[in-house]
């Protein structure tokens, strides 16, 4: 009995182990809205090879569920609005579509998610009824495939959702909303499931801005709004808006449901009013967005608290009805170039506009490949630079500060810029046939640090502290204590174990 305890134990502090190693992650929406998409087969290569690893279609399209078969990509998929009515009705309809729709090609294509509609209470109608019904059916037949721990089921909402959202301690939802929301929250909260939300700073900048600032909705701002209740201080209005969440989800007494934003972005086109929608605030915001989550920064009132993000989209879509921003949401073009540069991992350097008079505050500027060249240009010059460049190439190579991320455009800047600023950081030091690019924002990220002009080599030192702040310092410190804890823990009880049977064995 000791022994069997013993055992169930270890397996459970294994499993909190892996739970800790997590992370919050960061997808992108694939929506398909458009007539001159690249075929499901392109896309699947476009994502690896931005290294995407979470993707959110808007349905279970078979061509798409096809080509991500083997990518280890993670699927988050939807039921429609127009199914809801079915799929409400009879569970055998769910059944149906999850026998014909999802387990011909799972395991295969990854589906970790399902939305059961989406921003329901956005549509006119009684339509908000049928989604809990709907999500009992999907459940009910994922059970019967004993998929049910594997693929959490779930809806998404707009903020509108919420009656108030600031300050976000006040964060209360509609309570016209009141007969959906408390059976909804109830299924979330039974099996685990987290709470979708579609989240879009860009509108509240655009619709008022004379009360919110636009270094706000960017995560630039450089003062903070107080909370008056609570005393918490925000930054930005992200945080804020999954606050007042928090706090909504806390007021009816459901404690322990996560959230998840299932969409957000920022356009790079607009119409003639919408003079915020550019390239360079859609680039900021999302850059910005993204080192925030992967940092495990957390908000204020849930400070570490993981949070899973998917940015809204993948590519424009020309048949999206509205001002010309619905239009201008990707990340990509059609054709598979970037509106922007955005590195998915947080950590790598951005590509700024080129521009040959660019110098900073201080006259510093550093030198970056651009995303416009070759891999094959890319590599020659990497290899030039490494070579008879003289560039002391050791911190790219495996296990060193800057090999992370892997990728050619990573590898290429941090050899330009070194070769850049060993030269005297004059243009020509940077022009490397054209693939170079002169920026005045520090592309230094983590641990790797870039070379500025007078330095013998790059300093890339594990107590830097100019990217990282005391406080995520802190948290690594705490996270490496815990999980070094835990493991020690587990094999020191599966030793224990290991001695009973030998005993038992020589008795």
């Amino acid at each position: 009995m000791a022994r069997g305890f013993q055992l169930t134990f270890a397996i459970s502090l294994l499993l909190l182990l892996l739970g800790f190693c997590r992370g919050s992650t960061v997808g992108v929406c694939y929506g398909r809205n458009a007539d001159d998409l690249p075929t499901p087969d392109k896309v699947a290569q476009l994502v690896q090879q931005h290294n995407i690893k979470y993707l959110r279609i808007y349905d279970s399209n078979i061509q798409v569920l096809k080509a991500f078969a083997n990518t280890g990509v993670e699927l988050m998929i939807g039921v429609p609005n127009s199914d809801l009515l079915p799929f409400s009705q009879f569970q055998s309809n769910a059944e149906t579509w999850l026998k014909n729709s999802i387990l011909p090609y799972y395991p295969a294509t990854k589906i970790t998610y399902i939305t059961v509609g989406a921003e329901v209470t956005e549509i006119p109608g009684n339509t908000s009824k049928l989604v809990v019904p709907a999500m009992q059916n999907v459940l009910a037949a994922l059970k019967k495939a004993g998929l049910q721990k594997r693929i959490k089921v779930s809806t998404t909402h707009s903020l509108g959702v919420l009656s108030r959202s600031f300050p976000p301690s006040a964060g209360a939802f509609n309570s016209s909303f009141a007969f959906f929301l408390k059976p909804m929250l109830e299924f979330l909260a039974e099996n685990q499931s987290p709470f979708m939300i579609d989240i879009y700073p860009y509108y509240a900048y655009r619709d008022s801005s004379t009360n919110v600032s636009l270094d706000y909705a960017l995560f630039q701002s450089s003062s903070e709004v107080i909370d008056p209740n609570t005393g918490l201080l925000y930054t930005n209005m992200f945080d804020a808006q999954i606050d007042a969440l928090y706090f909504a989800l806390m007021a009816l007494n459901f404690r322990t449901i996560k959230v998840m934003v299932t969409e957000t972005g920022w356009p790079s086109k607009g119409s003639p009013k919408e003079t915020a929608a550019t390239p360079d605030n859609a680039q900021t915001y999302n850059t910005n967005l993204i080192r925030h989550v992967i940092n495990d920064t957390g908000t204020p009132a849930k400070a570490g608290q993981e949070l899973d993000v998917y940015i809204f989209s993948l590519f424009n879509e020309n048949r999206k009805p509205g001002l010309e921003s619905e239009r201008n949401w990707g990340l990509f073009y059609p054709d598979q170039t970037s509106v922007y540069n955005l590195d998915l991992t947080g950590k790598g350097a951005v590509d700024m506009t080129p521009d040959s008079n660019v110098t900073s505050l201080n006259g510093t500027t550093w030198c970056i490949a651009s995303t416009k060249a070759s891999e094959k240009d890319l590599q020659s010059a990497l290899d030039w630079a490494c070579g008879p460049g003289n560039v002391d190439c050791s911190a790219i190579q495996p296990s060193q500060p800057c090999f992370e991320p892997d990728t050619l455009l990573s590898h290429a800047s941090f050899a330009f810029n070194s070769y850049y600023q060993q030269n005297g950081a004059s243009d020509i030091a940077c022009s490397f046939g054209g693939k170079g690019v002169k920026v005045d924002k520090n592309p230094s990220y983590d641990n790797c640090l870039y070379m500025t002009a007078g330095a013998n080599k790059t300093a890339a030192s594990s107590n830097t502290t100019a990217i990282s702040s005391s406080s995520s310092s802190a948290r690594n410190v705490a996270f490496t204590w815990t999980t070094s804890f835990l493991l020690v823990t587990f094999l020191s009880i599966l030793l224990n174990i290991e001695g009973s049977v030998k005993s038992l064995i020589l008795i």
